[in-house]
């Protein structure tokens, strides 16, 4: 089973496209958990138990546990392990919009997918198709291309026309015709630019996207549904971070949530 049936497994089975971003900043855990020897994972260890029911995905933001050093990435690398003890079934994603250019690329997959062991990685597909290889070559894991991203910048570079098409089209359709030969890609499609998100499905009818921008960058979530689902129902991992983990009743939010997409699904 490669990543991308993984996740589909897992989303039939628990009846959810809900992805659940561990944005785990030091700086905003609650008090309660600020006094552990270990407090990220102690947070994460409390989120995955509360939520893991309703999500069909938790996405780690890198950025979060680097700024942490050392302690940090080992708090990373046992927030995982938890969750692939704890949890199997349910996708992992490394949230680190990877790549470069030769040994420094392969170094990263490694990096994210042997030693840490993410089913998932993000990446930039600035530099190009070689850049992105050694991800690729890892076959049974997916890998999540930048396609149309929440930022309010991304016009600035994503909406740039080249012959007649903006960037982000172009890479929807190299993503489609040139990169996919494993069928392990997927495409990150913001939920703020729903017509951009239809556009992208008509050019990429079987991707699965995954979804930022839902909660607390407004995106929402029928517009995404109508814009964004496959033929088959799916095709969506719908990430909330701020808005689950740091709310009152994580549970709850994550509950909800669920609820709400699949009251709009069909």
């Amino acid at each position: 089973m490669n990543a991308i049936d993984k996740y589909n497994t897992r989303a039939d089975a628990i009846d959810s496209l809900l992805c659940i971003g561990l944005d785990s900043d030091p700086a905003r855990l609650p008090p309660a958990f600020l006094n552990r020897q270990t407090p990220q994972l102690a947070f994460n260890r409390h989120i995955i138990d509360a939520t893991a029911e309703y999500a069909a995905a938790f996405k780690f933001n890198l950025a979060f546990y680097e700024a942490n050093g050392a302690a940090g990435w080992r708090q990373l690398a046992a927030s995982l392990q938890y969750l692939r003890q704890h949890h199997p079934g349910a996708l992992t994603i490394c949230d680190a919009k990877r790549a470069d250019i030769g040994n420094t690329s392969a170094a990263y997959a490694r990096s994210i997918f042997t030693e840490l062991g993410f089913d998932a990685v993000t990446l930039n597909p600035y530099l190009g198709r070689d850049a992105l290889q050694p991800f690729l070559d890892f076959i049974d894991r997916a890998c999540i291309i930048l396609c149309r991203t929440s930022n309010p910048g991304a016009a600035e570079i994503q909406d740039l026309k080249i012959a007649d098409r903006p960037l982000w089209q172009l890479v929807a359709e190299n993503v489609v015709r040139e990169w996919n030969d494993h069928g392990n890609c997927m495409l990150v499609v913001s939920a703020t630019n729903p017509h951009e998100m239809a556009r992208i499905r008509a050019l990429a009818e079987d991707i699965t996207f995954l979804v930022p921008g839902i909660g607390a960058q407004g995106g929402d979530i029928n517009a995404v549904l109508k814009a964004g689902l496959n033929r088959a129902g799916g095709g969506l991992i719908i990430n909330s971070s701020r808005g689950i983990i740091f709310a009152d009743d994580p549970a709850a939010a994550a509950a909800s949530l669920r609820s709400a997409i699949n009251q709009h699904r069909p």
